[in-house]
């Protein structure tokens, strides 16, 4: 019966005069049911309303999350495969015959142009303008150079040290990407990173007075060249995550993956330039005939040891772009270093290297250094969560 009578009582609210004055004199009972009625049908319209919306809100949400850790996912297993495979192949070549510090250096950027078909593929987004090439021109050949210094160490590292201990002093860069990111890009110094520090500062320095390389056929007294190097490449690497984060803060002012890429091509085109003029003057490359003959397990070996290496170190780069640009330096070199228990395992099944009882010290306590990392990035992540959450609420 009231829904029957209520056209009746908003009838005078649409400019009938005649039904308004009526409405005027009713008695207050009456006047309570004309108000209460439009009351009511307000509150049933927007219950239908709102819900569908949070809905479809909540979906997307939800949809765009599981959407952004498959890519993150890919992306992690990018920088654990081509890591590891790259290490491992550069080992290999040494291993194997490869005496050319130069030719393993080029190799490491001389992939760069694969970062094309990526790029090519990947829309760029129209809204992010592109900086003065005055600006953009010396960071490319800054950080190109930084990249061919940092290689030609690796290099090193690789040449005079096992590669599990190699491995294990890469861990180092967590550390030192944790000093550069509080400095260059206002990270946090929390009380687990701090602690994370510490941890794989007291690993490197257990790596640095176990000198045995009893192991291996690498003389004792390059031990320490290959350790300080190794240590030195891992500090620069780790300015160099820290130097690429800033420079898309300060000069690019946009994160998108295709800028990252961009950043990292030049960059290692330079990188590869350098090098292979440091080929040249060294005098390296009148003895990469004789190694290509002379190679252990063949030419063919040889030439898809140095493919296999420059493709890993690509792949490796694509997955650490994705992590800069949507994640942050940070976690970037944190996924970098979880290649760490990966590489001495294959390490010990391929080059038969020795696991002594420092370096598996060194190993344990550089895992939970590195876990100390991923569970500061998990606080930080649920309290943005929570964040989102609280923020969505008040616009509900």
């Amino acid at each position: 019966m009231h829904m029957a009578q209520a056209p009746e009582i908003q009838l005078p609210n649409q400019g009938n005069p005649s039904q308004a004055q009526e409405a005027s004199h009713a008695s207050p009972s009456a006047k309570e049911h004309v108000i209460s009625l439009p009351q009511h049908n307000n509150a049933t319209v927007q219950p239908q309303s709102l819900p569908q919306k949070s809905v479809s809100i909540s979906l997307s949400s939800i949809l765009k999350r599981w959407k952004w850790w498959i890519v993150v996912l890919l992306d992690i297993v990018s920088v654990l495969a081509g890591q590891t495979a790259a290490t491992l192949l550069g080992r290999s070549y040494f291993n194997e015959g490869g005496n050319s510090l130069w030719m393993e250096t080029v190799i490491q950027s001389a992939g760069a142009p694969l970062l094309l078909i990526p790029l090519l593929l990947i829309p760029r987004k129209p809204s992010v303008a592109r900086p003065p090439l005055r600006k953009i021109i010396p960071i490319y050949i800054g950080l190109g150079f930084l990249i061919a210094g940092d290689n030609l160490m690796y290099s090193y590292g690789l040449l005079y040290l096992p590669v599990s201990t190699y491995s294990l002093i890469c861990a180092s860069q967590l550390g030192f990407n944790a000093i550069f990111s509080y400095f260059f890009n206002k990270q946090k110094f929390t009380a687990l990173i701090f602690n994370s520090v510490v941890l794989l500062t007291f690993s490197a320095a257990l790596l640095g007075v176990n000198s045995d390389s009893s192991e291996s056929n690498i003389p004792k007294d390059k031990y320490p060249l290959g350790f300080v190097l190794t240590l030195g490449a891992s500090a620069a690497f780790s300015l160099l995550v820290s130097l690429m984060q800033l420079t898309f803060d300060v000069v690019i002012k946009a994160q998108t993956f295709s800028w990252v890429l961009e950043l990292q091509m030049y960059c290692n085109m330079v990188a590869s330039l350098v090098t292979v003029v440091g080929l040249f003057i060294s005098g390296e490359w009148k003895g990469i005939t004789a190694e290509f003959e002379g190679y252990k397990t063949g030419k063919a070996s040889y030439i898809l040891t140095l493919i296999g290496t420059a493709v890993g170190w690509q792949v490796f780069s694509i997955g650490l772009i994705g992590l800069l640009s949507l994640v942050s330096s940070l976690f970037a070199n944190v996924i970098s270093t979880l290649a760490l228990p990966l590489v001495p395992v294959f390490a010990v099944i391929f080059f038969h290297d020795g696991m002594n009882g420092v370096k598996i010290v060194a190993m344990l306590i550089a895992i939970w250094g590195f876990l100390s990392f991923i569970y500061q990035h998990y606080l930080d992540d649920s309290k943005a969560k929570k964040v989102e959450e609280d923020g969505r609420k008040d616009i509900n």
